[in-house]
């Protein structure tokens, strides 16, 4: 699914990433861990194809990838629903659809409020919906969870667990009871490159 060959990228003078050969197979659910500024987010960005590599090749085998960034990224100017239902369609016959994600995650009272006025927590959920909403064969996941109580955080991990069973996810995270719960697998990017953690 993912073949990411001698992968390097700068950042100026700083390199962040160095010649980093990675494969994800399909159908893979992995967890990245690591120090912050290893290049954890940078990686995502390069196989999600908004950050192109200064060296060597990322090859990803779909053109349905969703991520999920640090930031909810939501448009300002569209209610919590229009926010999720932009992935679906712009008619209102998937409006519905949207909406029962939003209530998946606790926000069905929230759906028509607009990302102004949403706690950081809220607007991470219904960034969340957006992105489980969107049927793709691949899912990147930055620091999904971050801004949620650890009850909402239960609620959201579990749909994800659910959710993402038949899609090849790359989890980004620094909790590791997030790592165990939704990857089959845990790498650690360090400035040595990329290690599988012993099970």
């Amino acid at each position: 699914m993912v073949e990411l060959h001698e992968i390097a990228v700068r950042f100026g003078d700083k390199t962040v990433l160095d010649r980093l050969s990675f494969h994800v197979p399909r159908g893979s659910h992995i967890a990245i861990m690591g120090p912050s500024g290893v290049g954890k987010s940078t990686l995502l960005y390069v196989i999600a194809g908004l950050r192109k590599p200064d060296s060597g090749q990322c090859r990803v085998n779909t053109r349905r990838c969703a991520m999920l960034f640090q930031q909810p990224r939501l448009l300002p100017w569209l209610t919590s629903a229009e926010n999720v239902n932009c992935v679906l369609s712009d008619t209102k016959a998937t409006l519905p659809k949207a909406e029962e994600w939003l209530r998946r995650l606790g926000m069905e009272a929230d759906a028509g409020k607009y990302p102004a006025e949403l706690s950081g927590g809220m607007q991470q959920r219904v960034a969340l919906a957006r992105a489980l909403a969107f049927e793709g064969e691949l899912i990147l996941l930055d620091e999904p969870f971050q801004g949620l109580d650890e009850a909402t955080k239960a609620g959201a991990t579990a749909l994800c667990r659910r959710e993402l069973a038949d899609r090849t996810t790359i989890l980004v995270t620094h909790d590791r009871a997030e790592a165990r719960a939704l990857a089959d697998r845990i790498y650690i990017l360090s400035r040595d490159g990329l290690t599988e953690e012993e099970p």
